[in-house]
């Protein structure tokens, strides 16, 4: 359903370390840098994800309500990104990793550094 997202930030080298940090846990390589624009481009699984600094050189914001969700293989995946995430910047959020009812999705929720919200979604096996 997905092409692409695009997150801003106003420091696109701590942005890498966060961004590299919990997109190494999916097994993504490092991103493309479009340094013409200011941003990088990740790509995994035939999406992108980008982050950069606002074209129109304002100060870049996160999205009030709004929410990245990213597909994860298992809760251990999810587990992980969260970790990786703690320990580059990122902020926790909302509950601790773990299963949501009735929903039977295992989910982590982080801030990134420049207050992206972002989330690790698992949906678990029925039975």
């Amino acid at each position: 359903m997905l092409t692409h997202v695009c997150v801003g930030t106003n420091d696109l080298p701590r942005a890498q370390i966060f961004y590299d940090a919990i997109f190494a846990v999916l097994g993504a390589r490092p991103p493309f840098a479009d340094t013409p624009n200011n941003r990088l481009i990740y790509k995994h699984e035939g999406v992108l994800f980008l982050v950069g600094l606002p074209i129109d050189g304002e100060p870049a914001t996160h999205a009030n309500g709004g929410t990245v969700g990213l597909k994860m293989e298992s809760p251990e995946q999810v587990d992980a990104w969260y970790a990786a995430g703690i320990a580059h910047g990122g902020t926790a959020i909302e509950d601790p990793p773990g299963l949501r009812q009735p929903a039977n999705l295992y989910l982590a929720y982080l801030r990134d550094p420049d207050g992206n919200k972002l989330c690790a979604s698992y949906r678990m096996p029925k039975g």
